[in-house]
């Protein structure tokens, strides 16, 4: 059932009109460019999508648009997340399983649970999803981090089938992949670290710069779960420059100007979130230019 979040996913951004209001023709464009650079898999209201700043309305309309844009080219996972484990589950529940492989759900932000908070949070929405669960770490947005025993642990729900991992500690991944139950897949949520997680073993990556530079950077993934390693790491150390640029001042605002240097969408963007300087623009407009 998870055998497709092998690979490259790419978190979509969600393109704005300058009033704010969604831009659906940079939506479309955003997710052809994408399907064309060959990604393996697109995650919908993800972070880098400024979900927490869509409406509930906007939120179904913009899935609506991109389940219509897909017309099932490729697989797909929906964000779910929050830290109301009732909520969650409501809006689990409202999700059409027949249009979605799985639900990405992050670690509850803010609250900041125990460990056994965590797991009973992701307990609870795994009972009540039809759909495969997905658990996405990533300590520097939630302010707490899902330790590698929690994680373990639920890995033994049937329907919890995988991680994005976005630690930052690398030898948390490393024993998360070594003690895993066969099946159980381990995704990096960190772009720099993606094709390390590969080699050890992992199984690919939720990715903000893949949809910046998706030819490249799935052709990367693929040679590392190919084995081909030295052709691999040489993809990334090119590709380097423009991933540290991508989080230079925050995300989504670096891909959203890498977006737009590449003709892709627009780089509007809702506050609290900003454009990035002229300084880190032109780096983006430069590398882009030269490769």
């Amino acid at each position: 059932m998870s055998d497709f979040l092998t690979g490259t996913g790419v978190a979509l951004a969600t393109p704005f009109e300058k009033d704010g209001s969604i831009d659906y023709l940079g939506v479309t464009s955003l997710v052809n460019y994408c399907i064309e650079g060959n990604v393996d898999y697109l995650v919908l209201l993800g972070t880098t999508a400024e979900s927490v700043t869509l409406s509930k309305e906007e939120k179904k309309k913009l899935v609506a648009h991109i389940i219509e844009i897909n017309d099932n080219r490729l697989p797909l996972v929906i964000g779910v997340g929050g830290n109301n484990t009732s909520t969650v589950i409501e809006e689990i529940k409202e999700v059409d399983a027949s249009n979605f492989e799985a639900i990405l759900s992050v670690v509850p932000m803010y609250n900041k649970p125990s460990q056994e908070g965590i797991y009973q949070h992701y307990k609870a929405i795994s009972d009540a999803s039809e759909l495969p669960i997905i658990l996405y770490n990533v300590p520097s947005r939630t302010s707490v981090n899902m330790e590698t025993e929690t994680t373990l642990r639920l890995a033994q729900l049937d329907n919890v089938v995988g991680i994005k991992e976005a630690v930052g500690d690398f030898t948390q991944v490393l024993n998360i992949i070594k003690d895993r139950p066969q099946g159980f897949k381990v995704i990096s949520g960190d772009d720099a670290l993606a094709l390390s997680t590969v080699a050890a073993g992992g199984d690919g990556v939720i990715s903000v710069i893949g949809q910046g530079v998706p030819k490249e950077f799935s052709k990367m993934i693929r040679l590392g779960l190919e084995g081909e390693t030295k052709e691999a790491f040489d993809i990334l150390y090119k590709l380097l420059p423009i991933l540290e640029y991508a989080f230079e001042e925050g995300n989504p605002s670096g891909i959203k100007n890498i977006l737009k240097e590449k003709g892709v969408c627009q780089e509007n963007l809702r506050l609290p979130l900003v454009p990035v300087s002229d300084g880190l623009a032109s780096k983006i407009k430069n590398y882009i230019s030269n490769n």
